[in-house]
């Protein structure tokens, strides 16, 4: 049963902040639960002996004191433990954006987006319950039984050994309990994974579906990924009700010895009322940490499962990683690009996708590339882009080998057109700029225009304000490839990488890309993936990717 992962200590430093508060707060709890014990005896004595009230008010009057003073530590817990666990997991997901964007863009290491999001989003937030409720709980198990069983070993060192004895039953307990705990909140969160991801995929394909006529389909599946997580879920309750049994048991037998013990010494002489009063008071507390952990533990059991998955997903170093370079990057519009027996095979496949390629691309020439599908033409644009790093064989750029320039650098230097470009909600403005985030408003709408997107803009109910995006106005494909294409114009990169941007257009749509395509060309380097003859005619030269390699075509057909 793990505690913490030691890797949440090195995430902030509101963790280890939060661990010496913790501590110092359990220090001040175990006092005052010792105070507020001896003050409670000694009232109960005092007033069984007949003291009158006055006579009891000095020793009442503290004991509200402590019990208001271990509110006062409770809230103390919970407030340091909201806020470490705010930080904890802000920075958490800041790690995994950043890991995605700077390591794996193309998520190649089997990571899916919707389990991303589940535990990004919802999944951290169980963390609040492992700083708020787990961590002050295992600092007060850790100080509370150790001062009871001292101050227990100071009146009646008898009762103290019975303590003594039976406390290990509490924590032996939890441990073989909380083995099963971390294993079945490992199951059910990878089903609340795969629910994500199944749910996720049924949504995004929803059109897809009703045209085949296939939803109602989905809907056996989507139970049966339910039902499977509605089975770990209550195997984890199961578990945690089991827990609560046994450790209520074992702390109830525990409590019954003491006051055995402390009973028949008190009716043979051997103690005095209020000592035994005060054992049986501090037996409750002796135990009450330990039950408490354990109930912690099953609550906070999932943050620690979605934790350790975000965390291997920021810690583990992707292959990639190894070729992140630092040296300056060349400009792509006076440097030729060179391809050197480059090959790829992607993460879980044996089969190669490019082969030995050897390519050279001129400075201020337009290549197209064409081939057929799955021949490794947008594997090639994911090697300009450095999205991917060669399995073997190099990059040129000049002199310069490109796994030793640094990426941010060279990405700075491209602008690139997706075949499905992303639109992220927010204005039509504002996804144009990111080609340029700091761009005027007047280059905006110059970029768009020469983009051919200002008169559809204009359209628009809000214009260059309107909300595009998820959640936001639906746009047609031609629209959001040309939108992408100012992105371009507003980047004014020397290096553009086109992955089919006339396809899936109409006539119409995909000539207006490519008149955009023409204004974009001059001064730069192009290079263009598409299946459309026409664009491809129009390059200064073609080379046909097929089965992986390389080979130039003396016409411009694709």
């Amino acid at each position: 049963m793990r505690v913490l992962d030691p890797r949440l200590l090195g995430r902030a430093r509101a963790v280890r902040r939060l661990l010496v508060a913790d501590a110092l707060l359990a220090i001040a709890a175990g006092l005052l639960v010792l105070a507020q014990a001896v003050l409670l005896a000694r009232v109960a004595a005092r007033s069984f002996g007949g003291a009158s009230l006055e006579g009891v008010m000095t020793p009442l009057a503290l004991l509200v004191a402590v019990v208001v003073g271990r509110a006062v530590v409770a809230l103390g817990f919970e407030i340091a433990g909201r806020r470490a666990a705010g930080d904890v997991i802000s920075q958490l997901r800041l790690d995994v954006v950043e890991t995605r964007l700077r390591r794996q863009p193309s998520g190649l290491d089997g990571a899916r987006g919707a389990e991303i999001a589940t535990a990004a989003v919802s999944g951290v937030d169980a963390l609040e319950t492992t700083f708020a409720r787990y961590l002050p709980q295992l600092a007060l198990a850790a100080v509370v039984p150790v001062a009871v069983l001292v101050l227990v070993f100071s009146i009646d060192p008898l009762a103290a050994g019975v303590m003594l004895l039976t406390l290990p039953l509490v924590p032996v307990f939890m441990w073989l309990v909380g083995r099963q705990t971390e294993r079945r909140a490992r199951e059910r969160w990878q089903a609340l994974a795969l629910l994500s991801n199944h749910f996720l995929d049924v949504v995004r394909g929803l059109p897809t579906l009703r045209a085949f006529n296939r939803s109602h389909a989905q809907t056996g599946r989507i139970a049966e990924v339910s039902e499977e997580y509605r089975s770990t879920t209550m195997g984890t309750l199961r578990i945690a009700f089991l827990s609560g049994s046994i450790l209520e048991l074992a702390a109830t037998l525990g409590i019954a010895l003491v006051a055995v013990v402390v009973g028949v010494r008190l009716a043979e002489g051997g103690i005095g009322f209020e000592p035994a009063l005060t054992v049986l008071v501090l037996a409750p507390e002796l135990y009450l940490p330990l039950r408490n952990l354990a109930a912690q533990f099953h609550a906070s059991a999932d943050g620690a499962a979605v934790a350790e998955r975000l965390i291997a997903l920021t810690d583990d170093e992707p292959p990639g990683d190894r070729f992140r370079g630092r040296r300056p990057a060349p400009d792509p519009a006076s440097a030729p690009i060179r391809f050197e027996a480059v090959s790829y095979a992607y993460p879980g496949r044996e089969v190669q996708v490019l082969r030995d390629l050897d390519l050279d691309i001129r400075p201020g020439e337009t290549l197209a590339v064409v081939g057929p599908s799955g021949g490794g033409k947008s594997t090639l644009v994911s090697l300009f882009l450095r999205l991917v790093e060669p399995s073997s064989g190099r990059i040129l750029v000049g002199d310069d080998v490109l796994s030793e320039l640094d990426a941010a650098a060279w990405r700075a230097r491209t602008a690139y057109v997706p075949q499905q470009p992303t639109l992220f909600r927010g204005t039509v403005a504002d996804n144009i700029r990111l080609g340029d985030p700091l761009a005027s408003e007047e280059r905006v709408r110059d970029a768009a225009a020469l983009a051919a997107a200002d008169a559809f803009i204009q359209r628009l109910p809000r214009g260059y304000e309107t909300v595009v995006g998820d959640g936001g106005r639906q746009l047609s494909a031609g629209q959001r490839r040309r939108l992408a294409l100012a992105r371009a114009f507003l980047r004014d990169a020397p290096l553009l990488l086109f992955d089919e941007p006339t396809a899936d257009l109409d006539a119409e749509n995909a000539a207006r890309v490519a008149d955009a395509i023409e204004r974009l060309r001059p001064g730069r380097t192009v290079v263009l993936v598409t299946h459309a003859p026409d664009l491809a005619r129009g390059a200064d030269r073609v080379v046909r990717i097929e089965a992986g390699r390389a080979h130039a075509l003396a016409e411009a057909t694709a």
